[in-house]
């Protein structure tokens, strides 16, 4: 499991790093202080952040996976599990499945707004394009710049042009909406680290098929 602190000075961090214009790239700005950040987010409505989710709306158990697209655990969890999780239960309609984004810093950040941007359709594609190719996009890249390119690189796959792209990596509006919105979920269940399910209200942490599936058939057995 990726232990990282999510709560406070972290969060506050990456509301510093939405501090103005071309925010995203500009790595010099005066960022915002540690206290202000904090106090910004607990005033920002953060009604408008859509949950994307998966499978019927009344499937028996709601899965809630809270990770992050540069958490290397989120990624083996997704080339371990994910493709029977989501064939076993989720097109089953045994499981809702509910992702929430997790920001340890602003390179996930950019990678949620883009796959946003992209809209409730594209989104898991894009979060599957995005783990499978974690390796490459991020650690592969020598600098800031060229991470974004990259992960223009594979929204342009998914058919987002170069004009939306950016209007989505500099609205600075959403990126102090998401980062409020992951800190509320964060402090509400107690996530101190990625990946984190809740399975109907009951967290656990970074686990194999084998004893995902044993907990899903316990609580689909009920």
């Amino acid at each position: 499991m990726d232990r990282r602190f999510l709560i406070g000075g972290g969060a506050a961090v990456v509301i510093a790093a939405a501090g103005g214009g071309y925010w995203y790239m500009n790595t010099q700005q005066t960022p915002v202080a540690p206290a202000e950040g904090a106090a910004a987010a607990g005033e920002i409505d953060t009604s408008s952040v859509v949950e994307m989710t998966l499978g019927a709306e009344d499937a028996p158990v709601t899965l809630v996976e809270y990770a992050s697209f540069t958490c290397p655990h989120c990624a083996d969890f997704h080339e371990r599990v994910w493709d029977r999780l989501k064939a076993e239960y989720i097109d089953t309609g045994k499981v809702r499945f509910i992702y929430r984004d997790v920001y340890f810093d602003r390179y996930g950040l950019w990678a949620a707004m883009l796959a946003r941007c992209a809209g409730p359709d594209k989104f898991f594609g894009l979060a599957a394009m995005y783990y499978e190719q974690q390796n490459t996009w991020l650690r592969g890249a020598n600098s800031e710049a060229q991470i974004a390119d990259n992960l223009r690189k594979i929204n342009r796959v998914a058919g987002m042009d170069d004009e939306t792209m950016e209007a989505c990596l500099n609205d600075v509006e959403t990126a102090r909406t998401l980062t409020a919105w992951y800190q509320e979920n964060a402090t509400a269940d107690d996530v101190t680290g990625t990946p984190t399910l809740l399975i109907d209200g009951e967290k656990h942490s970074n686990m194999t098929w084998p004893d995902l599936k044993e907990i899903l058939d316990a609580k689909l057995a009920g």
